[in-house]
């Protein structure tokens, strides 16, 4: 049997850094031996191009620029009619409204697996323009990829395509976090070493929800925030925290052994997400395979099934500032269920949420697909 033939199409590409845009590049690199596969996106600005990046044929159309989260290009539709005709399956990742558009215009009569990373969530005014491409897509779509049942039931748009639905939870290797060599970064910078460490990684953008955390550390004893990350909302955060003097720290962006660094010296890590926006979380997985507790948000997306309530961390109501306290205070002052969910979460990243099983499931559904 000759390899399948994979096209992959997503608003950007490494080195663009985005949840959506790591599955794009972990699912072509892991499957790149098994599958002759391609990747077509837009570039954020500027004219179009083609490259290889590790053994990854990518193509960039040109765009005019990034509006409302999508970039704006002309030419991505005639690359996706160029591309499909020699493709079998075309993965497109989703929300991508031009993606959906160039795809059903696009002729292809091969498969058409949708990857639904997230609902539309902040563009609601644009929405009642892109419906009908939405769902115009998921009724050409031969499979649709979400992660766990709570995207699926939150979603909505995938309950009335729910037989089309096939489940791929994100995976990540254990054996690149626990192998890579570690430093005590955020002991370094404990202002009482008698503190805990509290860990948030993310985009400090709307719906990350570290207003609503800046606010609960005002309630907490005994423990130290670092935020990890950059973006739109930085400066309004900072003078937020600027009452909790040497208690909160702004890391910045930080390198990968060093963001792994953070992960592996935190005490408890907390995902206060206040939007569907946030549909699943990978952060929660990183900190996991180092057997840390999660706070995380009863969010109706795939968050509160990544880290479970009771069992590896906490689950606190979205938005809610002295629910998010009291669950800081609990796991800062009870060593013992530190240890109890921070061991739970590591088991589960190997029971659940391993690469390799991600990839076996991924490739499987394809091939599967073709035999239908």
């Amino acid at each position: 049997m000759s390899k399948l033939r994979i096209l992959q199409v997503n608003k950007l590409y490494s080195p663009w850094i985005g949840g959506i845009e790591s599955i794009v590049k972990l699912v072509a690199e892991e499957l790149k031996d098994r599958t002759d596969m391609q990747v077509l996106v837009c570039q954020p600005k500027g004219k179009g191009c083609k490259e290889e990046i590790n053994g990854i044929p990518v193509t960039r159309a040109g765009s005019l620029g990034i509006f409302s989260s999508m970039p704006i290009s002309f030419s991505l539709p005639f690359l996706v009619r160029k591309y499909s005709k020699n493709s079998d399956i075309i993965i497109l990742h989703d929300p991508f409204p031009l993606g959906d558009l160039a795809v059903l215009l696009s002729g292809f009569r091969g498969k058409v697996i949708v990857w639904w990373h997230s609902d539309i969530i902040k563009q609601k005014k644009m929405l009642k323009l892109i419906n009908p491409i939405i769902h115009g897509i998921l009724k050409r779509a031969d499979a649709i990829f979400t992660t766990t049942e709570g995207s699926l039931n939150g979603s909505a748009y995938l309950p009335q395509y729910r037989e089309k639905c096939r489940f791929v939870p994100f995976g990540i290797d254990p054996e690149i976090y626990l192998n890579s060599p570690l430093t005590p970064i955020l002991t370094e910078k404990l202002s009482d070493s008698e503190r805990k460490k509290v860990l948030f990684v993310g985009r400090l953008i709307y719906y990350k929800g570290v207003g609503v955390l800046i606010e609960a550390f005002k309630k907490v004893n005994n423990a130290e925030l670092f935020i990890v990350g950059t973006g739109s909302d930085e400066e309004q955060l900072k003078q937020d925290a600027s009452a909790l003097g040497d208690r909160v720290h702004f890391m910045g962006n930080l390198s990968d052994e060093d963001l792994k660094s953070a992960f592996a010296d935190c005490d408890i890590f907390v995902l206060p997400s206040t939007a569907k926006s946030e549909a699943f979380g990978i952060v929660q997985l990183e900190a996991m395979v180092y057997g840390k507790p999660v706070i995380n948000t009863d969010l109706k997306t795939s968050v509160p099934y990544v880290s479970l309530d009771g069992q590896t961390g906490i689950t606190v109501k979205a938005g809610d500032v002295d629910d998010l306290a009291d669950a800081i205070n609990r796991l800062v002052s009870d060593d013992k269920l530190r240890s109890r969910y921070g061991e739970n979460a590591a088991k589960r990243i190997l029971s659940d949420f391993e690469k390799n099983m991600m990839m076996e499931n991924v490739y499987n559904q394809c091939t599967k697909l073709m035999e239908e």
